[in-house]
Order: C-alpha cells, then sequence, then structure tokens
C-alpha cells in the first residue's frame, strides 16, 4: 500500500533505517549541506564507514555530492536530493506510526 492508500508504513525505507544512514540524514536535512569532514566528526564515524554508508545514499538516489577546492584542499559537501528529503520524511512518518498509539476510533 502506498501512503496515499493511508498506510503510514508504506514510507518504511529499509535503505535509511540502518542508524548511521538515518542518522547522516538527520544531519543533512538540518543543515541543507555539511561537509564531509563534519559529518564524519559529527556522527564519530572513520572516513571509510562514512564513505560507504553515503555510497549506499547516494546509489539509490538519496544524497548528492560536490566537490570543491577549499583552503587549497578538495572538499567534498553532501545534501540530501530532494528524492532523498522525500524518503527521510516518508520513513520518520513510518517511525512516528510504529511508536505512536493509533488513534481511537470514532
Amino acid at each position: 500500500m502506498s501512503t496515499e492508500d493511508g498506510d503510514p508504513m508504506a514510507g518504511f525505507d529499509t535503505t535509511i533505517h540502518a542508524p548511521h544512514r538515518l542518522r547522516v540524514c538527520a544531519l543533512l536535512e538540518g543543515a541543507g549541506e555539511a561537509e564531509f569532514g563534519l559529518v564524519q566528526k559529527q556522527l564519530d564515524l572513520s572516513a571509510s564507514a562514512l564513505s560507504k554508508h553515503v555510497t549506499v545514499l547516494m546509489d539509490a538516489g538519496y544524497v548528492e555530492q560536490r566537490k570543491a577546492v577549499r583552503d587549497t584542499r578538495q572538499r567534498v559537501w553532501l545534501r540530501l536530493t530532494k528524492q532523498g528529503r522525500a524518503a527521510y520524511q516518508g520513513h520518520l512518518a513510518a517511525l512516528r506510526a510504529i511508536v505512536e498509539p493509533p488513534e481511537p476510533a470514532p
């Protein structure tokens, strides 16, 4: 069922649900765009672990990266795509449906 049919669980996304990927999406939702190193520091992950999670999110079309030179070093900036933002919001709605009590029937 889709969310249009009223099934809040339709938005549950196993790609986003992994704890580190969920945290990446949450950070990018709030920040708009963040440098890879900042995300790594905020989430206390190794560069290789974060890279693996970002790759999964990029392969799903949820995250995109922008490379730019800053302070004579190449930096990578991450942000949620429109699709990624929608998937993240749908996943949050599904999580709320799991943890919040159902509305009583009239």
